[in-house]
């Protein structure tokens, strides 16, 4: 729907197209990152996450951290399995946000917030 915007009303557009973007660039990362038929479940034994593992950890420190249950995996017997799909989203725990996403954040917060303080 197109409707004539003044220029007091550009702030208020800007802020909600923002938003709509951002909402569409989420859902594109949720679709991405989903498992479809076409990606089946990839599991990795402990060799094998060592050499998918960015820091390459060695095993006794991934040993470490499956005691401690600070990594999801499964265990069968004496084997120890992990999800491909879980170690990532394990690994983007550590994510630090960009000034560019900290400054949207802070945008949008201060848009819904200041409803009430005008």
């Amino acid at each position: 729907m197109v409707q004539n915007l003044t220029f007091n009303d550009l702030p208020k557009a800007v802020t909600m197209l923002t938003k709509e973007v951002s909402e569409l660039k989420r859902l594109l990362v949720e679709k991405q990152e989903q498992p479809t038929a076409e990606q089946p479940k990839q599991w990795l034994d402990l060799n094998e996450l060592i050499q998918y593992d960015p820091e390459k950890r060695t095993k006794p420190t991934w040993y470490s951290k499956i005691s401690r249950n600070e990594v999801p995996h499964y265990k069968r017997g004496k084997k120890v399995y992990f999800l491909k799909s879980e170690i990532d989203e394990w690994l983007k725990q550590g994510k630090c946000k960009s000034n560019a996403e900290i400054e949207q954040e802070a945008e949008a917060y201060l848009s819904n917030n200041s409803k009430g303080l005008k």
